[in-house]
C-alpha cells in the first residue's frame, strides 16, 4: 500500500506544479488553493509512504514522478520543446523509478 500513497503523493507532486503555472497567468485564489491542496496532498501521501518505505527510496520515486510528469504535462499542455534529447532523458528518469519499484521491498 505504500507504493500506492507513493504514486498518489508524485501525483500531486504533478498537479502542484501544474497549479504554479495556472496560478502565475491568472493569479486567482481558486488557482492559489488548488496549488496548496495539491502540494498538501503531495506531502501528506509521502509522509504516510515514508512510515513503511526507506526515506532516500521514497523521496527519490516522488523526485523522478513529479520531474518527469510536470516535464510531460509542460510538452503536452503547454507546447514546451518535445526535441529527441529531452524525450530520451525523461524516459530515463521513467526506468529509473520502474528500476526503483523492481528491487525494493
Amino acid at each position: 500500500m505504500a507504493w500506492v500513497y507513493l504514486i498518489i503523493a508524485g501525483l500531486g507532486e504533478m498537479f502542484g506544479v501544474l497549479m504554479i503555472n495556472k496560478f502565475h497567468s491568472e493569479r486567482s485564489v481558486a488557482s492559489l488553493l488548488l496549488l496548496a491542496a495539491g502540494f498538501t496532498a503531495s506531502f501528506l501521501f509521502l509522509a504516510i509512504s515514508m512510515e513503511t518505505l526507506p526515506m532516500g527510496l521514497a523521496y527519490a520515486v516522488w523526485t523522478g514522478i513529479g520531474a518527469a510528469g510536470g516535464a510531460l504535462f509542460g510538452m503536452i499542455l503547454y507546447g514546451e520543446p518535445k526535441d529527441g534529447k529531452r524525450i530520451f532523458f525523461l524516459s530515463l528518469i521513467i526506468a529509473a523509478v520502474i528500476g526503483l519499484k523492481l528491487v525494493s521491498p
